[in-house]
């Protein structure tokens, strides 16, 4: 079950990799932002593209690594979500209302995946 647990979450983060790396303004654009220059482009391909494509690399390496690596990967990329999650519910907190889609639906996604990691470990 861990397993299934591990190649979703590296499934979800190597999709959102793909996809910045394809399509970096449609990636964004449910947030309201407009990517409309080569530097936006480029920001959006590094952050969520490269950035994504690496968790989701490291999550497959996961599979097959040595029970403390595998614990130590699962951990720090739980955290991570959790930490994306934590800035989305902080922001709430000072004042920033924000409609469901996407904020609160990906809150909950980076929060039901970390929690997933955290379980797997």
């Amino acid at each position: 079950m861990a397993a299934v647990v591990i190649v979703s979450v590296g499934v979800f983060f190597a999709g959102m990799g793909l996809y910045a790396l394809a399509a970096p303004a449609a990636l964004l654009c449910p947030f309201g932002f407009a990517v409309t220059s080569d530097t936006q482009r480029a920001e959006v391909r590094a952050v969520y593209g490269g950035f994504g494509i690496a968790i989701a690399g490291v999550l497959g390496y996961a599979l097959t690594a040595p029970d403390a690596v595998r614990t130590g990967i699962l951990l720090t990329v739980g955290v991570a979500l959790a930490g994306m999650a934590l800035g989305r519910v902080i922001s709430a907190a000072v004042g920033d209302r924000t409609s469901f889609y996407p904020n609160w639906f990906y809150a909950l996604v980076e929060a039901g995946a970390g929690a997933a990691l955290f379980w797997a470990a």
